[in-house]
């Protein structure tokens, strides 16, 4: 009965974690209607990392509903540059057409990001450029760097920003002429941007036509508002799905901040579970904790329902090794696989376009994190078994001091003045039963024999309640 009630504990948490992280999200509806329809994603104030879930859910909206168009409503002064090329990788196999409205500007990393897409607007006094790399200390100043660092980083930005432009059809030099100082460009015999000068657009400039086909030097041209966007292209009638970054997201972010101790607590909770008896403390907390991580992944679109399932799965399977079967053997090693394949799966990134399964560079960072968790948690059990008996709280939990025979402490009654007595025994002893002693009933075992019942027999050994008998000799 113990054993049940803690499979059922353990059984009613885990589907508690799954009616978790079922609940829905807060977020724009996709149209009932899969054609007129344009997603608008507002690129607002700095990027950071909750911006790519807001992009990942609306990228993974629109081509669900298969939408006419997305649309970046630009105005940052620029932001984090994993962030923005993770935000590049999105975009880098989207079959729907993507434009950026600069509105009104799109500094570092939002230059850099509506390179990456198709068609670049800008509203009236928008500017755009200005991607130069820095460094922020701590407290979000401006930290010079050396000679070295500062080439190296600016080396790579200037070739992703370069590869963006050119994947997308705009001039891979004017890009590159916003990353680098020492780079010049010029329209013809004008210098647009002087040596020592970083390049940066208005709306007037980019709007420009060059060349023999007059093509425009970077913005299809200036228009009022999105509305107004929305006209030159066609979609006046299109309905619009606004996304914005919702609470739900804020709060994954900061969960994805934290996502390795997360873990390593999680799984620490859940082996000092499975290494005690009973059901308590440890193993909900473990739970709930992986639950929380399962969820930010959710919201941040990469765990689904499928990696859930594996994890539930996989403790499913632990529980009846450790519960049901003897040893540890094909159901708890199947249990520990599943549970590493869902935590593996669920932080591996899927970018629209690509195959569904994963590519083997997806796997460095999801492996990289399980690392460093499962190491973190491995020196958790270290430390709580090596300070946590010194606490107060656990001193008050367990007795300190020795119950020994010769202070007058017994665990049980002495039996040993029963060694020698005669009786019969009531049941077959197979190998346990009981037996009659003048008038007392006991229970006794025998040292492995099976003794019929009738039997006369005689206590050879005397233990506490563990009364050992063997058949009389005559």
């Amino acid at each position: 009965m113990p054993r049940m009630k803690t499979i059922h504990c353990c059984m009613v948490a885990g589907l508690a974690v799954l009616g978790f992280l079922s609940l829905p999200v807060e977020s724009a509806q996709p149209p009932a209607k899969p054609s007129g329809t344009v997603y608008v994603i507002p690129i607002k104030d700095v990027i950071d990392g909750s911006l790519l879930y807001v992009i990942r859910r609306g990228l993974n909206e629109a081509e669900e509903v298969q939408a006419d168009a997305i649309i970046f409503d630009m105005d940052t002064p620029g932001g984090r540059l994993d962030s923005a090329e993770e935000i590049l990788g999105m975009l880098r196999g989207l079959k729907i057409p993507t434009y950026t409205l600069v509105n009104p500007n799109a500094i570092s990393a939002g230059a850099i990001i509506a390179l990456a897409t198709d068609h670049i607007y800008m509203t009236p006094g928008s500017k755009i450029g200005d991607a130069m790399p820095i460094m922020l200390s701590m407290f979000g100043d401006i930290q010079e760097m050396s000679p070295g660092v500062e080439e190296k980083s600016t080396s790579y930005v200037a070739a992703m920003i370069r590869a963006a432009a050119q994947h997308r059809g705009h001039d891979p030099q004017l890009a590159e002429a916003m990353v680098r100082r020492d780079t010049e460009y010029k329209i013809g015999n004008e210098v647009i941007a002087k040596k020592g000068q970083l390049l940066t657009l208005t709306n007037k400039d980019a709007e420009r036509r060059v060349g023999a086909d007059q093509r425009p030097l970077l913005s299809d041209g200036t228009v009022n508002d999105l509305d107004a966007l929305l006209a030159s292209l066609g979609k006046s009638d299109a309905v619009q799905v606004v996304l914005t970054v919702t609470t739900a997201e804020k709060l994954a972010r900061i969960i994805e901040s934290f996502s390795i101790i997360i873990l390593a607590l999680g799984l620490l909770g859940l082996y000092v579970e499975f290494k005690t008896p009973g059901f308590g403390f440890p193993g909900i907390s473990g739970i709930v904790l992986l639950a929380i991580w399962f969820w930010g992944y959710h919201v941040a679109g990469l765990a689904g329902m499928e990696e859930i399932t594996l994890f539930l799965l996989g403790l499913a399977l632990l529980l009846i090794e450790i519960f049901f079967i003897p040893g540890f053997g094909w159901a708890g090693l199947g249990g520990l696989a599943l549970i590493f394949v869902s935590l593996i799966m669920a932080m591996v990134e899927y970018y629209p376009g690509e195959p569904w399964y994963p590519t083997l560079p997806k796997f460095r960072i999801p492996l990289t994190n399980f690392s460093l968790g499962t190491i973190l948690s491995a020196v958790g059990l270290l430390l709580v078994g090596r300070y946590l008996p010194r606490t107060n709280v656990f001193q008050r939990m367990v007795l300190q001091s020795a119950t020994i025979r010769k202070e007058g402490f017994s665990s049980s009654q002495d039996t040993t003045p029963l060694i020698g007595r005669q009786g019969v025994t009531q049941t077959p002893l197979r190998p346990a039963g009981r037996a009659v002693f003048g008038n007392d009933l006991l229970n006794v075992v025998t040292r492995g024999d099976f003794i019929e019942a009738g039997e006369e027999i005689v206590i050879a050994e005397a233990h506490g309640n563990r009364i050992i008998v063997e058949r009389k000799t005559s």
